[in-house]
């Protein structure tokens, strides 16, 4: 028979997805890339290299961690600038702990591109790592910047996909 804790511990237990475990990587490449001072993505060339080695022990990256990684490394500005028009005037983006400063690219970069998934799937990810990898404060501190942020991710997302078809050369000029 089992006992009311380890039915407590079931309920708990929350399986971990590849999209989460994705995540969390990428805040820690993120995370790794700013405390060594260089490019996300050099960072992340790096450790791929390094996972289709044999003998290294490095694990493969998976590729929605590229995506993530990439993505924010590519869009890193407009991200932060975003994050920081939704912190408080006491606060500023270097203020924040590294950790909370990767969680919230993430997430961000998530709600402006990532199309097939939900905003409050990006929220509900970044507050799970807060609560993981960062303060007791943390997870409501970023839950309240994201819900600002997830206000103007329709139309973020609506001027970008307006832009790639502006981009998209006509059937005469391919």
């Amino acid at each position: 028979m089992s006992s009311v804790a380890d039915q407590s511990d079931k309920k708990s237990f929350k399986k971990l997805g590849a999209r989460h475990k994705a995540r969390r990587r990428a805040v820690d490449l993120l995370f790794e890339a700013e405390a060594r001072d260089i490019d996300p993505a050099d960072l992340l060339a790096e450790r791929v290299s390094l996972s289709v080695r044999e003998t290294d022990t490095v694990a493969p990256v998976n590729p929605y961690t590229r995506v993530l990684v990439e993505g924010v490394a590519d869009d890193l500005d407009r991200v932060d600038g975003t994050i920081e028009s939704y912190l408080s005037q006491d606060w500023t983006l270097g203020r924040l702990p590294a950790v909370d400063r990767a969680i919230l690219r993430v997430a961000v970069w998530e709600l402006f591109h990532a199309n097939d998934v939900p905003p409050v799937v990006a929220v509900d990810e970044a507050v799970e790592l807060a609560k993981e990898l960062s303060t007791d404060d943390s997870p409501s501190f970023i839950n309240g910047v994201l819900g600002q942020v997830v206000q103007v991710a329709p139309q973020v997302r609506a001027a970008a996909a307006a832009t790639r078809a502006t981009v998209v050369p006509a059937d005469d000029e391919k």
